[in-house]
C-alpha cells in the first residue's frame, strides 16, 4: 500500500525511534506518534506495558493520552486548548497495525488517519484480523495506510522475539 503523504515516512521514523527506546525496559518495540494538523508532534509513545506493569500501556494509548493532555494546555495567548479528547485532523503513526484495544481508542478520540509499518496477522485491527477502523457500523472512520516503512518495523519484532525464544 503506497501513502500519498510523503511525510509518513518520516513520521515512520520518529515512531521506529521510539520502539528502539522500548528495548529498555523488555518491552517489545513499538512506537507511536500522533502528528497534529499542521505537523507537529503532539503526543509520543512506546511500549510500557513491562515498564509500568499496566497491559493498557501500549504505544498507540501512550500516545494517544499525552496527545490529549497537551491539547487540554494553553496556547500561547493563555487560551483554553480545547477538550483534549478529540484529536480531530491528527494522525497516527505507529510501527505495528493497531490491536482491537488501540484501534477502539482511535475511533473514540476521533483520529481520522492511522499510518502503520508492520501488519499484524495475529491481532492486527486495521485489516488483518478485524478491521475496527473502518467498520461501517461504527461512528467514525479512519483512513488507514499501511505497510510504511514495513521492514523496519518487521526486523525490530522480529530480532526481539528471536533473542527472548534463544533464552
Amino acid at each position: 500500500m503506497t501513502s500519498p503523504d510523503p511525510r509518513h515516512a518520516d513520521w515512520m521514523g520518529l515512531a521506529l525511534e521510539d520502539a528502539r527506546a522500548a528495548l529498555a525496559t523488555a518491552d517489545v518495540p513499538i512506537g507511536a506518534v500522533v502528528i497534529g494538523p499542521d505537523g507537529t508532534v503532539l503526543g509520543r509513545g512506546r511500549n510500557e506495558r513491562e515498564a509500568l506493569g499496566d497491559p493498557t500501556a501500549h504505544a498507540e494509548m501512550v500516545a494517544i493520552r499525552a496527545a490529549a493532555a497537551r491539547l487540554q494546555e494553553p496556547d500561547s495567548r493563555g487560551q483554553n486548548g480545547g477538550d483534549g479528547w478529540r484529536l480531530a485532523d491528527c494522525t497516527l503513526v505507529v510501527t505495528l497495525e493497531p490491536c482491537a484495544m488501540c484501534a477502539g481508542a482511535v475511533v473514540l478520540a476521533r483520529i481520522p488517519r492511522v499510518v502503520f509499518g508492520a501488519w499484524d496477522e495475529k491481532a492486527g485491527a486495521a485489516g488483518s484480523v478485524f478491521d475496527i477502523l473502518r467498520e461501517r457500523r461504527l461512528n467514525h472512520w479512519v483512513e488507514v495506510y499501511g505497510g510504511i516503512r514495513e521492514s523496519e518495523s518487521a526486523a525490530l519484532l522480529r530480532d526481539f522475539f528471536a533473542g527472548h525464544r534463544g533464552s
